[in-house]
């Protein structure tokens, strides 16, 4: 397999191709097939696995040998017995019925996501799909062809049911699907693209469905920005240190070793780093004996959520290489059912991220307000030279601490809640699902506080004259923020909502952190 990426710094080599083994995907690489549309092509060894099992099938279906799934019926009907004839036919009510969805359709690199992470559970051979079958939905994904699917509707738990099922409707020329960024029918879409139509055989509507495949494609581009999040809350962090004239004793190497958290340790190196040689990184005086927890303890606090992540990042990276089909089929031949969909080892997991995420959006938003109230900052009311007639930064705290309120609702876990389905069969589900879709919110709104922050951060150190002499990383960052967005002078000169979006998406780009990483590296302990 050709990796393409190793850590978050390196550009998207959108000319090379990921060879699919079924073991060896990264979240990188998931990034780079749901981001940048790089290609996808099958390893020759997982053909040869998915044949194998799918001869198992077969060999099952000839025989008539009863197997939950194969010809049977699905849930609370596995007891009812499917004629030969008739295995084909339900294959495909499976997946019309099973495509309840509601809400609005996950986004383009979600649903790239969701059909990578299909197909490299599918050839580790344990599903018993024909390689055909599999070949066709990754022919969907590597020419464009995306299916409408609604974001919600899944428990987690017999898998993402709903959302997979109109994830396969357009191969069967059903449902509806984007190609080119025009949403068809699914039937449509699959002609412009130029691919065939199929009919699903015996196991393969439920080797499709059954599995976490939705709440870890969710979960896994939260996870990735996530990390990217607790990058940003250092750069931010160290910009409203020097604004204040902060301490530098609080992220000495000593104090950190004593308490040796790996993400401890990482975010005071961190900072160390990004403050080095800047000029109005202070000792402590009788006058300025400590500053702030939301300054003096970034590494404990951001740490926190840099050992959760990292904690997530790696049950995620498990699920991506694993099968979470039911029945498996051995190599063996024997056929085994289990519950290998049950979304609850992510689902633990992703209410986690959500709470690590909202950690730095709550931190973030209480040095905005440190930053735009005089008397925390000794600086003008509001960050404006002329307040009164200008307002300035002032609702700009107030949208922050709407957001961080809102994740605070959102962080509340998902996992802990169950409700029985299928006539009690499936009695206990993960809602997994609404836990990687929430903190997957979660982290878009403290980015959004963060963005927020390094924009505060920076209209402070302008009046302050504060333009250069910062640190080695700050100064980076202080210069590559400003040339996308202005210090404001006047009110009359902006309108604030446009300041913000410009801030935020300057940090989405991820030109931004790229900058500020050639020149210093920022450690997460966990890539």
């Amino acid at each position: 397999m050709k990796t393409l990426v190793k850590d978050q710094k390196q550009d998207f080599d959108r000319s090379a191709v990921i060879i699919l083994d079924g073991a060896s995907l990264t979240l990188e690489d998931v990034v780079a097939v749901a981001r940048h549309h790089v290609r996808c092509e099958i390893a020759e060894s997982a053909k040869e696995a998915v044949i194998a099992s799918r001869k198992i099938v077969d060999k099952i279906v000839e025989e008539r040998r009863v197997v939950y799934g194969v010809n049977t019926g699905f849930g609370s009907l596995c007891n009812v017995s499917i004629s030969k004839e008739d295995t084909v036919q339900l294959q495909e009510n499976l997946i019309r019925t099973h495509s309840s969805g509601y809400g609005e359709p996950f986004s383009e690199d979600i649903v790239r996501a969701i059909m990578l992470i299909r197909v490299n559970s599918l050839i580790k051979g344990y599903s018993g799909i024909r390689l055909s079958t599999v070949e066709s939905l990754l022919a969907m994904l590597n020419a464009g062809v995306h299916p409408h699917i609604p974001e919600k509707g899944s428990l987690g738990a017999s898998g993402d049911l709903a959302p997979l099922a109109h994830m396969v409707l357009p191969l069967l020329g059903l449902g509806k699907a984007y190609y080119e960024g025009v949403l068809y029918s699914g039937k449509e879409a699959m002609e412009k693209a130029g691919l065939q139509i199929i009919q699903l055989s015996a196991k393969e509507g439920l080797a499709f469905i059954n599995g976490t495949t939705v709440l870890n494609a969710v979960g896994a581009l939260a996870t990735y920005d996530a990390i990217e999040l607790l990058k940003l809350s250092d750069i931010a962090g160290a910009l409203s240190l020097e604004v204040h004239d902060g301490i530098s004793s609080p992220f000495e190497e000593d104090l950190h070793t004593i308490r040796p958290q790996s993400g401890q340790l990482a975010t005071a190196r961190n900072i160390r780093r990004l403050i080095e040689d800047s000029q109005y990184i202070t000792e402590a005086t009788p006058d300025h004996v400590q500053d702030p927890y939301t300054l003096r303890c970034m590494p404990q606090i951001h740490g926190a959520s840099k050992d959760s992540i990292a904690y997530v990042k790696e049950k995620v990276e498990i699920e991506i290489n694993s099968v979470t089909d039911n029945p498996i089929i051995t190599r063996s031949g024997e056929v085994i059912s289990g519950g290998n969909f049950h979304g609850e080892p992510l689902a633990q997991p992703f209410d986690f991220l959500g709470i690590a995420a909202a950690e730095i959006g709550n931190v973030s938003e209480r040095r905005v307000e440190r930053l735009v109230n005089r008397q925390l900052s000794k600086l003008p009311s509001f960050l404006v030279k002329y307040p009164g007639l200008n307002s300035g930064f002032m609702i700009t705290q107030y949208a922050c601490a709407s957001l961080v309120s809102e994740n605070k609702i959102l962080a509340h876990p998902a996992s802990v809640d169950s409700i029985p389905s299928c006539e009690n069969q499936e009695d206990f589900v993960s809602m997994g699902t609404t836990a990687a879709r929430t903190a997957l919110e979660i982290v878009k709104n403290s980015r959004r506080v963060v963005a927020t922050e390094i924009m505060a951060a920076c209209q402070a150190l302008d009046i302050k004259g504060y333009q250069h002499g910062l640190g080695k990383g700050t100064q980076v960052a202080y210069d590559a923020f400003r040339r996308n967005v202005s210090f404001i002078e006047h009110d009359k000169d902006i309108e604030m909502y446009d300041e913000l979006n410009k801030a935020t998406t300057v940090l989405e780009a991820g030109d931004f952190l790229k900058e500020v990483e050639k020149n210093v590296v920022l450690d997460l302990q966990f890539n």
